[in-house]
Parts: C-alpha cells; structure tokens; sequence
C-alpha cells in the first residue's frame, strides 16, 4: 500500500484552489505551513488540512504520518480500510499531495510508480488523525478502498483520492461516505515510471 507520497504544492496554487472550492485559510497561514517534501514516508512530519473549530476555515497542521497502534509491538497504522467503516464521528482531514507511489516487483529495489491527479496541480488523500497522546504528537493516517482501473494493474488496493469538489464534503460531512470513499473513473490518475526495479 502507499507508504510514501511526495508534497510540491506551490502556496499559490493551494490559494487559488482554495478560493475555487470556497475553503478559508487563516489568515496567518503561509507558504511556510506547506513546506515541500520529496519522500513522505511513515513516521514523516508533514501538513494536513483540517476543519477549524468552527468550521469556517481549513487550516494546515504538521502531523506525524502513521497513528500509533493500539495493539503492542505492532508499527503505525498509515493506511486505513475504509470498506465498511463509519467515520460520522472520526476526526476528519484531508493529505495535499502532488502525487503518490507504489511499488511492484519481487526483487529490491522494486519498481517505483509515480500517481498524479489527471489535470490538476496536486491531489488530497482522505485521511483521519488523532490528537497527541503521551509521547505521540498528532498524527494521521490514509484511507484506503478497492481499487480503481487507474490502480488495479499495480496493487490490490488504493488510497482514497478526493477531487477538489469533494473536499469541503469531507471536512463538513455534507455527503454520504459511501460517495466519497470511493475510487476515481479510469483516465483520473496518471502513473508514469520513476524508478525500474531489479529483474
């Protein structure tokens, strides 16, 4: 499953979608909320938008990728199912990606496969977070679904990528999950080689 992403989204480019979609931004919110990162991978610091309190804005928040695990001596839960779940009462966000990886092949190094979201500057991944507990800072975790055509040849499963339409759906919980959680039509994502892997 993903267990890495990439984050080069431009602060204007993030602006003008925001004020596409109408989400607020606080006001004392910059460039410097959304730092770019080549390789996200778990345990990784990086930005998460989220609902304010009062619902008015979205703001950015550094959170650690992976939530602890409730079962011990297990690693973080970075990737969520989302099947069958209900999520009316989780803590909600959304994860500004430029793209996402997966990987295949037997042999290391695997193949890298790079996704991006078909005619958009960068994609948000579905995702909830936990408050920080003891030593654990506030974290998040992707959701996953089946997968769709666009990711069908690569893995088993994909995370839930939400066109900017449905952001705001999700954050405010204004539509059913079941439309939301739910992979893209085929042509929605393009994958291109990163890296060939060991034959």
């Amino acid at each position: 499953m993903c267990n890495a992403y990439e984050q080069h989204v431009k602060w204007v480019e993030y602006v003008r979608m925001m004020q596409a979609i109408e989400l607020g931004i606080p006001t004392q919110q910059s460039e410097l909320d959304l730092p770019e990162a080549d390789d996200i991978r778990i345990n990784d610091m990086a930005p998460v938008m989220r609902a304010t309190a009062n619902f008015n804005e979205v703001e950015l928040t550094p959170m650690n990728f992976g939530l602890p695990s409730d079962q011990p001596k297990r690693g973080p839960v970075f990737n969520y199912r989302s099947d069958g779940r209900n999520f009316s009462n989780s803590r909600r966000c959304l994860i500004p990606a430029s793209g996402f990886f997966e990987f295949t092949g037997t042999k290391y190094p695997k193949t890298k496969h790079r996704f991006t979201l078909n005619g958009a500057p960068f994609m948000a991944i579905a995702g909830i977070w936990r408050e920080a507990q003891g030593n654990h800072s506030a974290s998040f975790a992707m959701l996953t679904t089946e997968p769709g055509p666009d990711i069908k040849p690569y893995h088993d499963r994909q995370v839930v990528v939400l066109r900017p339409d449905d952001w705001k759906a999700w954050l405010h919980r204004t539509k059913p999950e079941a439309e939301l959680l739910r992979p893209l039509a085929e042509g929605s994502l393009v994958v291109t080689m990163v890296r060939k892997g060991a034959e």
